[in-house]
């Protein structure tokens, strides 16, 4: 009875697998649909962002139950990828990279779009309502956003996939799909996912990419704030969505990415 039944795990495994990228794909557009729908229009209440925070919660749950419990059973090679205890000085180390991660990202989407069309820039200005706003929809970008899109477009996307080439391969389809779906970020978006791709494929834990993609979207915050204060001058360019922060942002991401270097150095010569 056990062999018949692995038998047909097998064969469901095998009809599945080439189908993976674009039901994760799919499975994750429905989830971040539903989790947005309490904020549609003008609804971005304190009641409707809860509303939002809690829908994400419970999928991130069920994400959890099926990348831990369901997909391993039909993909033994992503137990290999099971969500293993983070070290904290490499979560520190990489939140102290994801600054100049963004600023990076930011020059690199603006050279190459230059190279096609004329990038249009502005100064980023906040009122103080608007910068209300923003930070009660950072609580959601921050702590729950990177770690749906993570388990879905990463984690469920990549782990069945035993071979290095074909999860690069799987990487990079999943980058182009996460870009179609931040639409006017695109570019950006798309060069994020691959980052986070590889970050997971290479360190085999989520948690890492988690903490890049929160990171990057903490900086948006922090960027924020720093141009609500009038600390500095940040460009930005809305299509494609592009953020050019000012030289002392610059020099500031480098120093802290020295740091983060440094502690993710420190812990792998501890491992040995």
């Amino acid at each position: 009875m056990g062999v018949q039944k692995n038998k047909d795990l097998n064969k469901i495994a095998n009809i599945l697998k080439p189908l993976i990228p674009v039901l994760a794909a799919t499975y994750g557009f429905a989830l971040i649909y539903v989790t947005a729908l309490p904020l549609n229009g003008d609804n971005h209440t304190i009641g409707n962002n809860l509303l939002s925070m809690l829908l994400t919660l419970v999928c991130i749950g069920l994400t959890f139950f099926l990348v831990n419990r369901v997909e391993p059973k039909l993909f033994p090679s992503s137990l290999h990828f099971i969500q293993n205890k983070p070290k904290i000085s490499v979560i520190a180390g990489i939140l102290l990279i994801a600054p100049l991660w963004l600023v990076s990202e930011g020059y690199i989407v603006y050279g190459l779009t230059s190279l096609v069309k004329d990038v249009h820039t502005e100064s980023l200005t906040y009122t103080a309502a608007e910068l209300r706003e923003d930070l009660l929809a950072s609580v959601h970008a921050v702590l729950l956003a990177p770690v749906l899109e993570e388990l879905c477009f990463r984690q469920m996307a990549i782990s069945p996939f035993r071979r290095r080439g074909t999860q690069i391969v799987v990487c990079v389809v999943m980058a182009l799909l996460f870009g179609v779906l931040h639409v006017r970020n695109f570019p950006g978006a798309f060069l994020s996912a691959i980052v986070y791709g590889l970050v997971f494929i290479f360190s085999r834990n989520i948690w890492y990419s988690v903490a890049l993609h929160a990171g990057h979207n903490l900086t948006v915050t922090l960027l924020a704030i720093y141009c609500w204060l009038r600390l500095g001058d940040t460009q930005i360019a809305k299509i494609p969505v592009i953020f050019l922060p000012d030289t002392k942002v610059l020099i500031g991401g480098v120093v802290l990415a020295s740091v983060g270097i440094w502690l993710i150095i420190s812990n792998l010569r501890h491992q040995k």
